[in-house]
């Protein structure tokens, strides 16, 4: 997950960098008055976004496989304290019930 959480930031930073070489070249438009240091990062969000979305599909698909695969486990460990426990109460009322009759 951290692998794809750093490719995702340096595509980030490589379109910032691009960005800001297009808008002080003057070959994109700048924001309005100060606003021009947002302009710059909303643009290389936007633009980082699809490329992310694309090149990084193989590591994405491994992240979600990592993420499940903990989910699965967490769940069946789940599983496995509630059928102790079920086999424990179990085992206390059977005790309960031959000492009362």
């Amino acid at each position: 997950m951290l692998r794809y959480t750093l490719m995702r930031l340096g595509i980030f930073v490589g379109c910032l960098v691009v960005v800001w070489g297009l808008v002080h070249s003057g070959l994109a438009p700048r924001g309005l008055g100060d606003s021009n240091g947002l302009w710059i990062v909303l643009l290389a969000l936007v633009i980082s976004a699809p490329i992310s979305l694309v090149v990084l599909r193989k590591q994405r698909d491994q992240a979600s496989e990592r993420i499940v695969q903990r989910v699965n486990r967490a769940k069946a460990g789940l599983e496995a304290n509630r059928a102790q426990e079920d086999a424990a109460d179990e085992t206390a009322r059977t005790r309960a019930q031959e000492q009362t009759s």
